[in-house]
């Protein structure tokens, strides 16, 4: 099973905006950046992303703001806060 095992951090340089009535993550101050990939953020991503923006944080953190947020057990917190995080590593918004 795919796991992280050191803290990482969101990457400084990303912001979330909303446009059109989504949340998407955006580069700051890029100028002629690829807009053909769209990082749109649902709502318990969002939760996420603003409960660790600037923060160091492992899987544990996540799949905890998830149970303090929601009626789940943990096993599914914890599977679910894994594919959060290698959901943000594949599209390069985390720096361990």
């Amino acid at each position: 099973m795919w796991q992280f095992r050191v803290s990482m951090k969101i990457k400084a340089e990303y912001k979330v905006r909303s446009m059109a009535g989504e949340n998407v993550v955006i580069m700051q101050g890029t100028v002629g950046c690829d807009m053909t990939r769209i990082i749109s953020l649902n709502n318990t991503s969002l939760l996420l992303w603003n409960a660790l923006q600037g923060k160091e944080f492992e899987v544990a953190d996540v799949a905890n703001i998830l149970v303090e947020t929601y009626e789940i057990d943990t096993e599914i917190a914890e599977r679910d806060a894994t594919a959060w995080v290698k959901k943000l590593h594949e599209c390069n918004l985390i720096s361990e």
